[in-house]
């Protein structure tokens, strides 16, 4: 109860006392006093020494399944997985994290065909080391060096499911780890591109050529001269492109007819690619798009190619709404997205670096945030599934339920607040490997999520462990002093009323 209130207790009870004593009633003085400590012991709400419940010592072994009656838990070694401390209300947790070496691996578990597979290893060791990427017969794909992290990259020739290998060592070529990297390579649906274009170049026959090869359905034209076009029809039908490509010299030449039906498109969220090497007019772009251009020096470069810069680019890597990245500067534009492209002569780089060009032009398409549209996309378990353990199976663009053959289950999707638009089912795998599972609503779609083998990456599990665990830790709470006891209050209610009986009584004598 309120300070005031334990306050006019105290009050109102002394003036009794002192009134009684005056009067020469000590036993009725005795009956104000105990009346007067009843009522005050029932408003305060005393705490019994010690605290309630039991500290619990866990086994991660053997996780328990409530925590009725357990005050605090204690633990030793690296803890338990995100899954098993989601089950348990939070407590004070005493754990004090190992300090052995532990690596956490980070690469994509689903991969569309033509996207560069890049595998990260963090270690908590900063020694060298020396990481290789293997391929199912054995044969090394990639290897990196170095001190602190290290990166392979590798691009996958085939849409395929691949059990890929990692291996790390030490500066001695020792084995320090080495386990499965599972990945599922997909082929996708092929993006529709329409292009239009006045003025051939080496540039547009390169960029036309790395198109056709990634399976992209082209509608291309290309102004010769001002009654001569090269067309290159679309395969199938577009309905809705999912890039718009022009070179600067269209737009400029275009009417404002043609070019508020571009913008338009966009709005509506298209995306567009403005090739900037033969822009000439920098008042029509800072009307149209409020881009700023300023005039380029004949030897300027840009990008992490080189590449010859256009002749007229932004200023700077912001320009107002316009945020550029590797030569590519862009903006949204209603829903889609504008961008302009200031590097010219690419094609250079189509004999001396084909490589290097192609995963370039897929980083210039990600800062346009072009996608191919997938009916349903399937997410990566955020902790390493094992076999007997509860995993998370997450997708997006999935309504109904989902079978998986090799459990015999069927499970109806549920909605997650933590998961934007997406949905969620919880399995139990029995053995390591691939799992399979089908959706079965209105947009139907297989999946597969690799299940590693309890001895899998070790040093990797505990990590996972020890960052749940950490998780877990920070959790607010029990405050210590709600946890201990609180004397009844029933009997110091019965002695109140016993010496108020006991006042009145005497006072009808």
């Amino acid at each position: 109860m309120s300070i005031e209130l334990r306050a006019a207790i105290v009050i109102v009870g002394a003036l009794s006392l002192l009134l009684y004593l005056w009067r020469r009633r000590p036993l009725d003085a005795l009956l104000a006093a105990i009346a007067t400590g009843a009522l005050f012991l029932l408003a305060t709400g005393w705490k019994l020494p010690g605290e309630l419940g039991t500290t619990l010592a866990i086994d991660p072994a053997k996780p328990p399944t409530t925590l009725d009656g357990v005050r605090a838990l204690t633990l030793e070694g690296d803890g338990m997985r995100a899954a098993q401390w989601q089950d348990l209300p939070a407590r004070p947790l005493s754990w004090i994290p190992p300090t052995s070496e532990t690596l956490r691996l980070d690469f994509p578990r689903h991969l569309p065909l033509g996207r560069m597979f890049t595998l990260t290893v963090q270690r908590t060791a900063k020694t060298p080391a020396r990481l290789q990427l293997l391929a199912e017969n054995g044969q090394v794909l990639a290897e990196a060096r170095g001190d602190g992290a290290l990166t392979v990259d590798w691009l996958p020739p085939l849409a395929e499911t691949l059990d890929l290998k990692a291996r790390l060592l030490d500066a001695g070529g020792r084995l320090v780890a080495e386990g499965p990297v599972p990945v599922v390579v997909s082929a996708t649906p092929p993006l529709q591109v329409r292009g239009r274009f006045s003025a051939p170049s080496f540039d547009l026959r390169v960029l036309n050529e790395l198109l056709g090869s990634s399976h992209a359905v082209i509608d291309w034209q290309v102004a010769l001269g001002k009654t001569v076009t090269r067309s290159e029809t679309a395969r199938e039908k577009m309905d809705k492109p999912g890039l718009l490509l022009i070179d600067a010299a269209w737009f400029e030449r275009a009417s404002s007819a043609a070019r508020s039906a571009l913008l338009e498109e966009v709005k509506q969220g298209a995306a567009l690619l403005v090739l900037g090497g033969n822009a000439n007019d920098s008042a029509v772009w800072s009307r149209s798009v409020q881009l700023a251009l300023r005039a380029q020096p004949a030897d300027a470069t840009v990008g992490s190619l080189a590449l010859t810069a256009a002749p007229l680019n932004p200023a700077g890597a912001q320009a107002g709404a316009w945020s550029g990245k590797d030569a590519v500067w862009a903006r949204a534009w209603g829903q889609g997205r504008i961008g302009w492209l200031g590097a010219a002569d690419w094609h250079r780089q189509a004999i001396a670096q084909p490589r290097a060009l192609a995963l370039w032009w897929q980083g210039v398409l990600d800062t346009l945030g072009v996608q191919r549209i997938e009916e349903v996309h399937w997410l990566d378990p955020q902790e390493m599934p094992l076999p007997g353990q509860r995993t998370e199976i997450c997708a997006q663009g999935v309504t109904g339920k989902v079978h998986f053959p090799a459990l015999d289950q069927t499970l109806a999707w549920q909605r997650r607040s933590d998961r934007v638009d997406a949905s969620c089912v919880a399995v139990w795998p029995r053995q390591a490997g691939w799992l399979r599972m089908e959706t079965q609503g209105a947009k139907p779609a297989v999946g597969q999520v690799y299940v590693y083998a309890p001895g899998d990456w070790p040093q990797w599990q505990a990590a996972e462990r020890r960052d749940a665990t950490a998780r877990y830790a920070a959790r607010t709470p029990v405050a210590a002093e709600q946890t201990r006891g609180t004397l009844p209050g029933w009997p110091f209610g019965l002695v109140f009323a016993l010496a108020m009986l006991g006042l009145w009584w005497r006072e009808r004598r």
